[in-house]
């Protein structure tokens, strides 16, 4: 399911990788939402990057914190800077 072990531990990096996703820079191709989740296996939380047919592009493990204070931001996507 998620092939690395990086973790997302803060906001702010939770605000990159979204702005990573939509910037196309990961090169991702038929984004077409992302969401907190958890896995069934083990209760670890992720951000999930989904497909048009709900299948998973990519995933990175967060923190119980992130999951729990991240959600409008994945809800919202990120704010661009000006």
């Amino acid at each position: 399911m998620i092939n690395d072990d990086k973790v997302i531990s803060s906001l702010d990096e939770l605000e990159s990788f979204l702005m990573a996703i939509e910037s196309g820079v990961l090169g991702l191709q038929n984004v077409a939402g992302v969401a907190l989740a958890t896995n069934n296996a083990d209760g670890r939380h992720f951000v999930a990057v989904l497909d048009d047919k709900h299948q998973l592009l990519l995933g990175r493990w967060v923190t119980e914190e992130v999951f729990k204070n991240g959600q409008d931001l994945v809800r919202n996507g990120s704010k661009p800077t000006h």
